[in-house]
């Protein structure tokens, strides 16, 4: 079974066997979505044309005609007034079928995708404190005990990015401070939630690069589970900002070194926020979790 997860920044594809829960193959490209959408309310014939590109890309790999494919699309495509007339270019191209989501059913879908992966990586995966941070949109959810609580909010590090080209910092904890009513009810986070854990492209990379690995090489079983500290995202900082522009962009994929960086402010702002001084890093997230709802739904029938 195949999902698919159009993102605010990021196309990512996986293919996954049900029974075992095992991912076959996966396939990931920066597509930038929602750049300059803040400025002006449509997705550009440039991101278009970069989705369609990796799609056709992705089109060699995956058997999209044959096997079941489960595609969604979230917070560029919540707010851009031609995401109606791209989607069904993509549909009419490719025979994909992307619905887009609300923020609470992305949070949704990324805590399964989160929670098999825990517990494949042998955490405790009932109660936890996640975010997931996004081009467009980031998602918290706070699991006690399978009982679950999440809220989706526009921010993440395009629009963070495009939008604030100087007092970076500043914004950005500005920014944060707009999680503190959901937050709020929540008590004190750590005792009562445990563990933070973290998925998407900037802990990833951060993962990853602290591992020594390139973006060409990039390995999801070495960042999965890896645990890092909130000193870890400086370290990256101070280095990825210090490195000449060849050898940052080895490590965090083509014109993405100002986004990383960006994406690491806004993760230490959020852990500071949080109470945590540690995250777990996973890999899975929202493509994973739109097949996992379809395999269970198929066990239950």
């Amino acid at each position: 079974m195949i999902g698919c997860d159009l993102g605010s920044n990021t196309l990512r594809i996986v293919e996954i066997e049900c029974q075992s829960r095992t991912r076959i193959q996966a396939f990931e490209r920066i597509v930038r979505t929602a750049k300059d959408l803040h400025i002006t309310g449509v997705i550009s014939e440039q991101s278009k044309q970069n989705i369609l590109n990796a799609l056709e890309e992705a089109s060699k790999l995956f058997d999209f005609k044959n096997k079941r494919c489960f595609c969604v699309t979230t917070e560029a495509m919540r707010v851009a007034s031609n995401a109606e007339e791209i989607l069904k270019e993509i549909e009419t191209t490719f025979g994909l079928t992307f619905k887009i989501i609300t923020g609470k059913q992305e949070a949704f879908l990324t805590s399964l995708a989160v929670e098999n992966a825990l517990k494949r990586e042998g955490f405790k995966h009932q109660t936890y404190a996640l975010f997931d941070l996004g081009g467009g949109s980031t998602e918290f959810t706070f699991c006690k005990d399978g009982d679950k609580q999440s809220q989706s909010f526009p921010f993440g590090i395009i629009n963070v990015a495009e939008r604030y080209q100087s007092n970076l910092e500043h914004h950005i904890t500005r920014i944060v401070d707009s999680i503190d009513t959901f937050i709020g009810k929540s008590n004190i986070i750590p005792s009562n939630f445990l563990q933070l854990v973290t998925t998407a492209g900037t802990p990833t990379t951060v993962a990853a690069f602290l591992e020594g690995l390139d973006y060409d090489h990039y390995d999801a079983n070495v960042v999965n589970g890896k645990v890092l500290h909130r000193s870890d995202f400086e370290v990256a900082y101070e280095r990825l900002t210090t490195m000449n522009e060849y050898e940052a962009e080895r490590y965090t994929g083509t014109n993405r070194r100002e986004l990383v960086i960006v994406g690491i402010l806004i993760v230490k702002a959020i852990m500071r926020k949080l109470g945590f001084e540690t995250c777990i890093v996973i890999d899975d997230g929202l493509r994973e979790g739109v097949v996992l709802e379809q395999c269970y739904n198929l066990e239950k029938s």
